[in-house]
């Protein structure tokens, strides 16, 4: 059975981007895969200093709950990442859960997660897709240079309000499609 990651970087729990998270999930799923969720608000996850300790001994010298994940990150065939759209870039949270990806940069650590599949969950306010350009372009670099590939995106304006996604039934068949395609 197929294992997959979904992160919600949001810190609105059952706002937008979580459930659009679970949509995509609820597709792997009705597939046979396992899904686990991660909600980044829940967890502590401090900031990498680049001090490359995780590059000589394979640990890193934070102790909080990242630690943990890279396991799970390992252990998943694939990683479906939710943020929203915050300034034109992901949120505090998922730029936090990102930049300690540089755990698996190192030689050591390439082989856990070169090849894994990702897809990417963005809502925002704005009607323009051209909102979400820089958040789907740093997800596109960074997944690129781990040697990730980013296999789909689901890209939704217009919502603000908890649970305004709920308004784009379209949307969220998109979402469950890219979930089934996933798994």
């Amino acid at each position: 059975m197929k294992k997959m990651l979904a992160v919600v970087g949001s810190p609105r729990k059952n706002g937008n981007t979580h459930i659009l998270v679970r949509k995509v999930a609820d597709g792997v799923k009705a597939r046979g895969a396992a899904v686990e969720e991660l909600f980044l608000g829940e967890l502590n996850i401090k900031e990498c200093d680049g001090c490359h300790r995780c590059w000589k001994d394979g640990l890193c010298n934070k102790k909080d709950d990242m630690c943990g994940i890279y396991p799970k990150i390992a252990e998943s065939d694939a990683i479906i990442f939710g943020t929203p759209v915050y300034w034109y870039g992901p949120t505090g949270l998922m730029k936090l859960f990102i930049d300690r990806f540089v755990y698996f940069n190192c030689p050591a650590n390439r082989d856990k997660i070169r090849g894994k599949s990702a897809v990417i969950a963005i809502p925002f306010e704005e009607e323009s897709r051209q909102t979400a350009r820089p958040v789907v372009e740093f997800f596109r670099k960074s997944l690129a240079y781990l040697e990730m590939r980013l296999v789909g995106k689901i890209l939704v304006p217009g919502v603000s309000e908890k649970g305004d996604v709920l308004r784009k039934p379209d949307c969220l068949a998109k979402a469950y499609k890219l979930g089934q395609s996933l798994a």
